[in-house]
């Protein structure tokens, strides 16, 4: 328990200083790509994969790993390129999100590094409407791309967006129309699922790309001499954006006296035991685990209905 408990405090050191670690590795080629290591399970050797009939082309199968059996994606597939070839000496980096664990082979491992967010940036413009980026940096004066995973997995697996019938009545739905919530996320797919999750109970939606966007747009409400809960009922923030995460975030508002009362769920992929201690470091209201819509939706009716 003790290293348990030790773990947990070293990383959350990293929490409200806009910091984060990636796992770097390559894909095809000698182009270097990142992912946190806060979703990062373990990175193991290819284990022998059994073939599913009738699945996703990105799927190159199933590994059982630990007891459990994963699926495994090919990641250059998933991001529009030929699939990896030699599989026997590629890598498997196992991961968890949205409460699923799986599997995205890749050619190569590099190692891990130590960032300040306040270094990766929005994807260039010009890239496209159908890039796989949620950001990029630069490591050792190389291009670094982060990968949009949960638009992968959305291609792959496409989840339900839609909140079941009897999560809202009539009654908090009338209500729910005098009400606006700000969401901040850098993922398109991710903005798009909460956004109509949230038009289905009714509350008007402002979608913004990430921390540094959402606190100046806070800021220039306050500095207006306006009151930030005027404006919104809350605040439903990812964790993992460029410039500036949802734990700075939340902090830089926990601190500002003019919106310190301000409604804030983190709403991210991340999960696992840490989340409890950083929920409370940086004094969130609430997390919720990607992505269940009826879950997210009954928060929101709960603070609809608390009004």
């Amino acid at each position: 328990m003790a290293g348990v408990l030790d773990t947990v405090n070293q990383r959350t050191q990293l929490v409200g200083q806009n910091r984060l670690e990636l796992l770097l590795f390559r894909v095809n080629g000698s182009q270097i790509y990142g992912i946190n290591v806060f979703k990062v399970k373990e990175v193991l050797q290819c284990p022998k994969l059994t073939i599913l009939p009738g699945s996703n082309p990105v799927v190159r199968g199933v590994a059982h790993i630990r007891s459990g059996t994963i699926p495994i994606m090919d990641m250059s597939m998933a991001t529009g390129n030929r699939p990896l070839q030699d599989i026997k000496n590629a890598f498997v980096i196992i991961t968890e999100y949205n409460l699923k664990t799986q599997g995205f082979l890749v050619a190569g491992v590099e190692r891990i590094i130590n960032m300040n967010w306040g270094d990766i940036h929005p994807p260039p413009k010009g890239t496209g409407k159908e890039h796989y980026l949620t950001a990029v940096t630069e490591v050792d004066k190389q291009l670094v791309e982060i990968i949009d995973v949960e638009k992968i997995l959305a291609e792959v697996s496409p989840v339900n967006e839609h909140i079941s019938e009897g999560v809202v009545t009539e009654e908090t739905h009338a209500k729910a129309r005098e009400r606006k919530v700000l969401i901040v996320d850098d993922s398109k797919i991710a903005r798009k699922q909460v956004s109509r999750c949230l038009q289905d109970v009714g509350v008007e939606v402002v979608a913004l790309n990430d921390g540094l966007e959402a606190w100046e747009h806070l800021v220039g409400i306050a500095d207006a001499g306006e009151k930030i809960t005027d404006h919104y009922m809350m605040m439903i923030s990812d964790i993992e954006m460029p410039e500036m995460d949802g734990y700075t975030l939340t902090t830089r508002v926990r601190s500002d006296t003019r919106m310190a009362n301000f409604y804030i769920v983190l709403h991210s992929s991340l999960s696992g035991v840490f989340n409890k201690a950083m929920v409370e470091k940086v004094g969130a209201n609430d997390f919720i685990a990607k992505f269940d819509p009826d879950i997210l939706a009954e928060r929101v009716v709960s603070q609809v209905n608390a009004d």
